[in-house]
């Protein structure tokens, strides 16, 4: 097989040649923007709770905003690095399309459960829970060893898994989403690979794939001869504009929320400094290895001291508008990130990180980490916000509590979950257990939805009955 068509070869062969002109990456993103699980991306939270205002981002417009960068930066990187051309590259892995990286892009947030970070927090404590109620019923009233013990462990978190909005974007796009007579939506390998950051099953890795969809990525990538926990050049890209876009665009939401003040007692807060720092010693990026807070708090000063300067060279330009300022200045530094990115060598793999003098810029790295810490810091740790998502918390979990029991919750989960379900165990090997199955469930779910349906089964909004699920 040629280098296009192994980038292009799909899981399932093509049922219909109706749409056989068009061009592969063309069907891919037509797929991904018509699917369900695309629409439900307005309902979903991207930092403040999805309707809480007509400006604020959801998840929808923020995955199109790192589509629309990641395009461009593939453009130009493009006419920069002609290595990572079709026809001059030396791996399907080692290519860059505008187009793959826009389908990826736009289908990245798609594994995202309601109610943000927190929701897929509730949902992976649920299933540690089970796993280790499971645990104590097996284990009950008898001297068990540490080995065995173990052995039960492993054997329990093997048939439950666990829950990660990544591993549940390959749910969906492989599985859950309905295309003809398989299962997904039956996208490009190239798509499939541009989306995976995290090229690792869950046994290894946390934020790595369920064992069912791990099984097929495992195989392209042996086929493409990808060396161990390295990702494609799509996927480096993809996940770096989606760094780009949160720290530029959340930024400018919580400025007009009002989380946000652009002034020298706000940015040089004490508190807010130090929360920050706590914020970077908790992340796992390599650029920050060995760095102390010591070394971290004047890094952080620099970054804030130069969005202020930013902010204050940009507001008489602007003719002193608020509106106008937040705009240019989340323009300033998306345009500064994605012009300082490129191609350097990494061992026997590429990279695709910001570049100076022919080296990783780690320095660009690190300012990019502190743009989205105080994003999160900001946001997320806002009082509004917490209180916000203490109530999801409690939604989530009762929402489990209804659909726990199989046979009492089979009359309230909707029928063509059941007959999915119902099929599933008719195979070989089943991919579900009925509890993961109601994780799946509850995760496809829009804030609203969650909350219609818990309303619905504990609340006194109950809507009417001809309402559609």
């Amino acid at each position: 097989m040629t280098l296009k068509e192994k980038r292009e070869h799909r899981q399932y062969p093509e049922q219909t040649k109706v749409d056989a002109s068009r061009a592969a990456y063309e069907r891919d993103y037509s797929r991904l923007i018509h699917s369900p699980t695309f629409r439900r991306l307005q309902g979903k939270s991207q930092v403040f709770g999805a309707g809480t205002g007509d400006y604020y981002r959801t998840r929808l417009t923020h995955s199109l905003e790192v589509a629309q960068i990641a395009r461009e930066a593939s453009r130009s990187l493009l006419r920069s690095y002609p290595e990572v051309t079709l026809e001059m590259a030396e791996n399907p892995g080692l290519i860059i399309d505008p187009e793959v990286v826009e389908c990826a892009s736009i289908a990245h947030d798609f594994g995202h459960p309601p109610f943000g970070h927190k929701g897929e927090e509730v949902l992976d404590g649920i299933l540690e829970r089970l796993i280790d109620e499971k645990l104590k019923a097996i284990t009950k009233g008898g001297q068990v060893s540490p080995e065995h013990l173990m052995k039960v462990r492993d054997g329990l978190r093997d048939k439950y898994e666990h829950f990660e909005g990544n591993a549940h974007n390959f749910r969906l796009i492989m599985f859950l989403e309905k295309r003809e007579n398989v299962d997904g939506l039956n996208l490009s390998d190239a798509i499939l690979l541009g989306i995976n950051k995290y090229p690792y099953p869950g046994t290894e890795v946390k934020k790595g794939l369920y064992k069912h969809e791990w099984e097929y990525i495992s195989q392209i990538r042996k086929s493409w001869g990808i060396p161990y926990g390295k990702k494609t050049l799509e996927a480096q890209l993809m996940d770096l504009c989606d760094d780009i876009a949160y720290s530029s665009h959340d930024l400018e939401d919580g400025i007009k929320a009002g989380k946000i003040e652009v002034h020298e007692h706000f940015l040089f807060d004490p508190y807010i400094n130090r929360l920050i720092v706590e914020k970077i010693t908790t992340l796992e990026d390599a650029f920050w290895d060995g760095w102390e807070k010591e070394q971290i708090q004047p890094k952080v000063q620099e970054v804030l001291s130069s969005f202020l300067q930013v902010w204050k060279e940009k507001m008489p330009l602007c003719e002193n508008d608020y509106s106008r300022a937040r705009r240019e200045v989340k323009a300033y530094w998306v345009s500064l990130f994605v012009s300082n990115l490129g191609v350097i060598s990494d061992g026997d793999w590429k990279k695709v990180t910001f570049v100076k003098d022919n080296a990783e810029n780690e320095d660009m790295l690190r300012t990019v980490s502190v743009l989205k810490s105080f994003a999160w810091v900001t946001m997320i740790k806002d009082l509004r916000v917490q209180r916000l998502q203490k109530r999801s918390e409690w939604i989530i979990k009762r929402l489990w509590d209804a659909f726990l029991d199989p046979e009492v919750s089979k009359s309230i989960i909707p029928s063509d979950w059941l007959q999915r379900y119902e099929k599933d165990q008719l195979k070989d090997k089943p991919m579900w257990t009925w509890e993961h199955m109601v994780i799946d469930y509850i995760a496809g779910m829009t804030d609203a939805f969650a909350e219609k349906i818990y309303n619905e089964l504990y609340g006194l909004k109950v809507g009417s009955i001809y309402d559609l699920d």
